[in-house]
């Protein structure tokens, strides 16, 4: 067909089992074998990882404990577990100094996954 020309483009295929949700909440973060906690930021996350911005540079395959803070039931509430760096995005800074890393969540304290699971839960009827 005259004037028709074909186009190209790329599809992403998403691989993941959980959709991810955007949030927006402070987590404090230390190495497994370091008592001092530093702060960073959660911008999305789904029951198997969390995609957070940290100030540090962390290594692939480091495990953390982590602490993320949420309002639930009009009070502060915490989620604790231990995060494996999967992923690190090093090309993608945040003017803040901030960089972009993939978080897999290996474990949590008891009855806090119940409590990550409604927080996914809230945010995925928020989204809707």
């Amino acid at each position: 067909m005259k004037g028709l020309e074909a186009k190209k483009g790329i599809f992403i295929i998403e691989k993941r089992r959980d959709p991810r949700y955007k949030v927006e909440l402070p987590i404090d973060y230390s190495p497994i074998n370091e008592k001092e906690n530093y702060r960073g930021t959660i911008a999305n996350a789904n029951e198997g990882g969390i995609l957070v911005y940290l100030p540090d540079r962390l290594e692939i395959g480091g495990l953390f404990r982590i602490k993320i803070f949420f309002p639930m039931d009009t009070v502060l509430s915490t989620i604790q577990a231990i995060a494996k760096v999967v992923w690190v995005d090093s090309a993608i800074q945040k003017p803040a100094g901030e960089y972009r890393y993939g978080l897999q969540l290996q474990s949590f304290l008891k009855g806090d996954l119940n409590k990550f699971r409604k927080l996914l839960k809230e945010v995925g009827h928020a989204h809707n």
